[in-house]
């Protein structure tokens, strides 16, 4: 259902003709329903058009062309889009990363463009480490096979039969030391873990005991490799067949920053092959994954869909700071530009 609020704070759901809005939010699902009363503060600045979902770029026109201010999370405002919205003054991403704003032409029409850095920073950690965990310590599956009755038929007081590794002295390789890098990285060395960093920043600059590698040294010295780094050209294909072949037959992989990071086909034919232990994965290609996706049947590989920002904590936390982004564009003072 979408719904339109207003100052006053009456609401009522919108249907057939689009109506005029001070602020549209595209893609309101995201984060909560349109009817969940969060959104009802952002209405503070004239009439709120909170849709639930935005699915094409006649859409997108429709619903944008009398705004102010537009609010998106995964709605792609492409600088044709851009162009053909000239009451949109304010666009406000609610979340980290700004890819799907063309932002040099946001620019040239003078538009301010904010983002919510920093939000889901421990959420984000935990799932990396309950990822790691999921593969080292296997919970899930031993779970299953008490409910099923293997330990029950097992002679033993004790049923393995998956190995399980203790995480203590092993080297925790961190690709990106942002805040959530950083995060991650406290968490493993609270578990014992060695921490090894590939960063611009300077070795004087890390916690005491971390060591910062050059790239390929730091395939080669994981045992754990967690990556923390934006999408860029540069970070793009990260971890190819190449740098594989580099590393560990017993290394695990760890993803919670952006798919495209990995060549997921040659991480699948490493698993696959026993050349890599396992890896476990917040994030892919492409999002929901189409089904021949290679990594959806390869063997020791832990997959969760995108859910590592999503804490209920996180997620209250964004809408306070795209509250404040927009209080802070109204006062004539942006914070969070991007």
């Amino acid at each position: 259902m979408d719904v339109l609020y207003m100052p006053d704070g009456k609401m009522w759901e919108i249907s057939g003709t689009i109506p005029a809005a001070a602020t549209v939010v595209l893609d309101g699902f995201t984060l909560y329903p349109p009817c969940d009363e969060r959104w009802k503060a952002f209405a503070e600045f004239g009439p709120l058009a909170v849709y639930e979902r935005t699915l094409t770029e006649a859409e997108t026109l429709e619903r944008c062309r009398a705004a102010r201010v537009v609010f998106t999370n995964k709605v792609t405002l492409t600088g044709e889009t851009i162009a053909a919205l000239p009451e949109v003054k304010y666009i406000g991403v609610l979340a980290t990363g700004t890819n799907i704003v063309d932002l040099q032409a946001a620019a040239a029409r003078g538009m301010t463009v904010t983002n919510i850095p920093a939000y889901s920073t421990a959420s984000v950690a935990q799932t990396a480490i309950a990822l790691l965990l999921a593969v080292t310590n296997r919970v899930e599956h031993y779970s299953t096979a008490v409910r099923t009755g293997r330990w029950s038929n097992c002679r033993d007081f004790t049923f393995r039969d998956y190995p399980l590794t203790e995480l203590a002295g092993k080297n925790f390789a961190v690709i990106g030391f942002g805040h959530t890098g950083r995060a991650t990285a406290a968490i493993a060395s609270a578990l014992g873990m060695k921490v090894k960093v590939f960063t611009s920043k300077p070795q004087s600059s890390l916690p005491e005991g971390y060591e910062k590698l050059e790239l390929d040294d730091l395939f080669r010295e994981a045992d754990v490799l967690s990556f923390h780094c934006p999408l860029t050209a540069e970070t793009r294909g990260m971890l190819n067949a190449g740098r594989l072949a580099m590393m560990k037959p017993e290394a695990i992989v760890i993803n919670t920053s952006r798919g495209p990071v990995i060549d997921e086909q040659a991480l699948a034919d490493a698993l696959n092959e026993g050349r890599i232990a396992a890896a476990g994965l917040d994030v892919l290609s492409t999002e929901p994954p189409r089904p021949d996706n290679p990594l959806l049947t390869a063997r020791n590989c832990v997959i969760t869909p995108h859910i590592a920002w999503a804490s209920e904590e996180a997620r209250e936390r964004l809408m306070e700071i795209a509250l404040a982004n927009l209080r802070a564009w109204e006062s004539g003072t942006p914070q969070n530009e991007v």
